[in-house]
């Protein structure tokens, strides 16, 4: 079994929550980070264990990232990083799932991503072997301790529950 490191200056966590019921807005978590056991050959053994500092998030507006970074919700201080270790997998013909513990602001819940599946490619310049992967998954962000909110004139609610997420990473084999 092969094992993997992220690249972290190709891979990125990606999220999507809805804005006044309105539009979603999207920010990514640019400090992604992990290794995993995975291969090809035998797909359901995949084994991931991957990091995220908090303090990476950027929605490209700073009084919105240091709202998300405070105790409303990531709580950056207390909690630097978040974290997602596999339980299960099966990534037969490309695609599939992973399943696993996500833990965010020290809770731990069951998720499940549906799994794309690209390469192996070798680097050109380094001669190393490269595979990459975008996964899929929503959360209720209230069931990490997320809870703030605020209930609109009309109905609704500033921000909704449930959030997209998208993970675009790239791993180099490990020699």
């Amino acid at each position: 079994m092969a094992k993997w490191n992220i690249d972290p200056a190709h891979s990125g966590a990606g999220f999507a929550v809805r804005h006044f019921m309105l539009s979603n807005v999207k920010g990514l978590f640019q400090d992604v980070r992990g290794t995993f056991n995975y291969d090809p050959d035998d797909p359901s053994s995949m084994k991931i264990d991957a990091v995220i500092s908090t303090s990476s998030i950027s929605t490209g507006i700073k009084d919105r990232d240091d709202h998300l970074q405070s105790g409303d919700f990531l709580d950056v201080a207390n909690f630097p990083e978040m974290a997602f270790v596999s339980t299960d997998a099966d990534l037969s013909d490309g695609s599939g799932y992973v399943s696993g513990d996500l833990t965010i602001r020290g809770i731990s819940k069951p998720v499940t991503f549906d799994v794309a599946y690209f390469g192996p490619m070798v680097d050109p310049f380094e001669s190393k072997t490269h595979i990459g992967f975008t996964a899929t998954a929503t959360i209720n962000r209230e069931d990490y301790g997320m809870i703030w909110n605020a209930e609109l004139e009309g109905g609704g609610v500033v921000i909704g529950s449930k959030v997209q997420i998208t993970l675009d990473v790239e791993a180099v084999k490990e020699e």
